[in-house]
């Protein structure tokens, strides 16, 4: 799936993503951030000593760069010209070290650039979820997409 031109993406389809990812493989995480732009995040001991019943919890911002990580790679690598920018973010469950999360897009909609005849915009609702089925992440974007050449 990895690679999607802009003529590619059907309004109203559902991604899921072939990824996904236990939250303690690593509690340091090369991530995608809000900007595009790779950057390290590390868990600080804050959120090291939060728990829930005895869990630990994982901050949002950590959750988000594996959700993002994951959509990136697998729905847009390659073709994505640019992060238009996040219009929501929400994070209606916690999550705790030791969940499996994975993810999975809708495409909201999509429209032809004013400014550029080589690419479209693409908004996306991505979605993390762990492996009790819950939704723990919810993020809409649009991204600047190419055309697939002629």
């Amino acid at each position: 799936m990895a690679g999607l031109y802009y003529e590619d993406f059907v309004v109203g389809k559902e991604y899921r993503h072939e990824w996904s990812r236990t939250v303690t493989e690593t509690d340091t995480i090369l991530y995608t951030s809000i900007t595009m732009n790779p950057a390290p995040i590390h868990l600080d001991e804050h959120y090291m000593k939060t728990t829930i019943h005895g869990q630990r919890l994982v901050p949002s911002l950590y959750t988000a760069g594996l959700i993002g990580g994951m959509i990136v790679h697998d729905l847009t690598l390659g073709t994505t010209l640019g992060n238009l920018g996040y219009t929501k973010f929400d994070f209606p469950k916690p999550v705790f070290h030791g969940d499996t999360l994975r993810a999975e897009s809708t495409i909201l909609d999509k429209r032809e650039s004013k400014s550029r005849t080589d690419s479209g915009i693409v908004f996306f609702e991505h979605r993390g979820i762990n492996h009790r089925g819950e939704i723990v992440h919810i993020a809409h974007r649009a991204g600047l997409m190419l055309k697939r050449p002629a």
